[in-house]
């Protein structure tokens, strides 16, 4: 794991554990010995240690998460590389991250190619640097940036860290072989001045002042997350504390974060995420189909969504062919794009250079003629059958047969869109949440004729465009947005009998959503809701009208409507469920008007308000929601909760040190939630997504531990 050698005075200590030479047990060992036998060896007058292959030691080992940790222990590896009677050069290439730069924190220089990176990024995961990392950053780079730094987990490039002082140089050519010049320059330097441990923290005397300052950016913008605030706390005693006893605080530290809920739930989520990508369906899987080649794109539809669509596209260095019907909603969607792009740019999420490629690969069109060519194509009109069907038609007609056709559908069932086309098997849903250049779920849906290649392809694609692509088998509102119907209709039916819209988006909030459902609802405009339930009710066979109290035999609140009359859009219209501002606005506050709609909908209806507490918001909202998740995995829409959580943190922002809604429902403990529902069922009888699902059941009754759930969720299947 870690390969030993000796050339002229210096020995190399060469990770050597692919891909990432991580840190885990034997790489520790290795690195003990190769110090221990290199302080020994009369040749030896200075020693370097570099990874093998693409990159340093790129952190721990994600394989020794939740095991008991073996000696030798990280920080006893670096106190060895600290106290090594020659000097210890870092040689840094790829990616220098965690208990990779507590290593190169302990050496006594530090050498980067240019490409390289470095950072922490343990509070990810719920932790901090364990071994030092908080101890010995700020002795380099002053409170600040050490503060920063750790609590947000960011990848500092080389010359950035070089700027800090993190780096002593940045080397060009053959990294070894420059390493070997350093090493061997630096062997007639004293070097104990180069211990981090001796060097006093900069400006410690302002600890209060920086402290102060990053617990409030960190309160902000990772609320309701206990690690962020540990770092900064950390890092703060690196400048109060003598280096001892920092160090000790750091490790009470690590260890309360290490036990805490929001550690396993943010260790879980990052596992998580990695195994949604092991998609399977019916005939083929990642390890089986082969993704077409994508080098060209089209999106049709120029309007919010079509235009955040080509954003993703075009900031990944694909073509798009932008077409809509006249010049005037096209022009509309160019100026959005440049305008998204700008905005991008200024908050540094994309560089200038992107932002000028991205001009000159965005190719406006009226026709679809232009179109005929490219790779895939991604349709993002209104959601309405009838037009997406036309869509698909013309498409049919005129792309290329290799080309895959994508639909950004939100709830129609990808087969009605596909037997608009001669092939089904090209045709898959692409559905992107709002905004689409901002949220990171991609949701793929799979008809019964979609095939494994074109589902490879858009799997693939969705990483390129740096999305967490998440596969569904096609149903009305596939998973993310059936799941969060009973979420959504549970919030209005709360406020229906009682609750405020603010009671009910606070009880949200508290919970650790970014926004409540119904600053959600304003946000994503009244007006859409409204359309998807004329088209739900289309599909049905009826209609919505004042009196309708049932749609498809559940129970249907006409309170959104009321608001779509009065011309209360959201955000779009300055006012909708609250007021704001201006039109467009953010700023949300409680409305006498919209209060008065609420309270004439409930006289209308003889419906009498009623208090309603925080609990029986949250319950009503969340649980009902986890009961349609287990219907979704007893139903086979998609293969384990982890693609539900994965769909729910990145779609709908869901707090990631809760896990997710299932990981949420296997900690309150599936026995509890499974009596509520009951409770539920009995006290709200008119409403399907009450119905206790039987997949639940069984794993309550039983105790099924949450590991093991999806090996049942197949037998249900069966």
């Amino acid at each position: 794991m870690v390969d030993y050698s000796v050339n002229g005075s210096v020995a190399v200590l060469m990770v050597n554990n692919p891909p990432v030479n991580a840190l885990g047990h034997a790489v520790r060992v290795g690195l003990k010995t190769g110090i221990e036998r290199g302080a020994k060896d009369s040749r030896v007058r200075s020693i370097i240690i570099i990874g093998k292959g693409q990159t340093f030691p790129a952190g721990a080992d994600i394989r020794e998460f939740g095991k008991p940790s073996k000696e030798p222990w990280l920080t006893a590896v670096g106190n060895l590389i600290k106290t090594c009677s020659k000097p210890v050069v870092a040689a840094i290439h790829g990616t220098c991250l965690g208990g990779g730069l507590e290593i190169a924190l302990f050496s006594h220089y530090r050498i980067a190619v240019s490409s390289a990176r470095v950072g922490f990024p343990e509070v990810t995961l719920g932790l901090l640097p364990g071994a030092g990392g908080s101890q010995r950053l700020s002795r380099l780079t002053g409170l600040p940036v050490a503060m920063e730094m750790i609590s947000s987990g960011r990848h500092v490039p080389a010359r950035k860290a070089k700027e800090y002082g993190i780096i002593d140089e940045i080397v060009s050519g053959d990294l070894l072989k420059t390493a070997l010049k350093f090493a061997q320059e630096v062997q007639s330097r004293p070097f104990k001045d180069r211990c981090l441990r001796y060097k006093v923290v900069p400006n410690a005397d302002r600890v209060e002042e920086y402290a102060s300052a990053a617990l409030t950016q960190v309160k902000k913008k990772y609320k309701g997350f206990e690690a962020p605030v540990a770092c900064v706390q950390a890092v703060r005693s690196s400048a109060e504390l003598s280096y001892e006893e920092g160090m000790k605080r750091e490790r009470d530290l690590f260890l309360q974060l290490g036990q805490s809920g929001q550690a396993k739930a943010q260790q879980y989520a990052f596992f998580a995420e990695r195994a949604v990508t092991k998609w399977q369906m019916p005939g083929g899987s990642y390890k089986t189909a082969k993704p077409l080649p994508v080098r060209s794109t089209a999106v049709i539809g120029a309007g919010t969504m079509g235009s955040g669509i080509a954003v993703c596209l075009l900031s990944a260095g694909l073509p798009v062919y932008l077409l809509e019907q006249n010049e005037k909603f096209l022009q509309s969607g160019v100026k959005l794009i440049e305008s998204i792009m700008a905005g991008s740019v200024k908050l540094g999420k994309v560089s200038m250079e992107t932002a000028k490629r991205a001009a000159t690969l965005l190719k406006p069109t009226l026709s679809y003629d232009d179109i005929k060519d490219v790779d895939l194509v991604i349709e993002a009109v209104f959601e309405n059958l009838d037009i997406k069907k036309e869509v698909f038609s013309k498409l049919d007609k005129i792309c290329k047969p290799s080309a895959i056709l994508c639909t950004n559908t939100s709830t129609i069932d990808i087969n009605r869109i596909s037997s608009a086309t001669s092939r089904p098997e090209k045709v898959v849903g692409t559905h992107f949440f709002a905004p689409a250049y901002h949220m990171k779920l991609l949701e793929n849906i799979y008809g019964t004729k979609t095939s494994p290649e074109a589902v490879a392809t858009v799997m693939k694609l969705g990483k390129t465009i740096n999305k967490v692509p998440v596969l569904v088998k096609s149903c009305h509102g596939f998973l993310a947005n059936r799941m969060n119907a009973p979420f959504s209709s549970e919030a209005i039916f709360l406020v229906e009998e009682g609750a405020s819209p603010q009671e009910v988006d606070q009880v949200n909030e508290d919970f650790g959503m970014p926004m409540g459902p119904f600053k959600v609802r304003d946000l994503s405009g009244i007006d859409i809701s409204w359309r998807i339930n004329r088209e739900v009710a289309k599909v049905l066979g009826t209609s919505i009208t004042k009196e309708t109290r049932f749609l498809g035999g559940n129970r249907y609140c006409g309170l959104n409507d009321d608001f779509y009359d009065k011309g209360r859009y959201g955000r779009k219209t300055g006012k909708g469920w609250y007021l704001y501002e201006k039109v467009g606005g953010k700023t949300a506050v409680a409305d006498p008007e919209a209060e008065e709609i609420i309270n004439s909908y409930r006289q209308s209806r003889g419906i009498v308000k009623r208090k309603i507490t925080p609990q029986e918001i949250f319950e009503r909202q969340f649980y009902s929601a986890i009961n349609e998740g287990f219907r979704i995995l007893e139903e086979g829409i998609c293969n384990m909760p982890e693609e539900i959580d994965i769909s729910w943190i990145y779609g709908f922002s869901y707090p990631k040190y809760r896990g997710g809604p299932m990981f949420y429902a296997s900690q309150i403990g599936l026995q509890r939630v499974y009596d509520r529902i009951c409770h539920y069922h009995e006290t709200c009888p008119y409403s399907i997504h009450w119905v206790p699902n039987r997949l639940l059941k069984k794993l309550a009754e039983n105790n099924v531990p949450f590991t093991q759930w999806a090996n049942h969720v197949s037998k249900s299947k069966m």
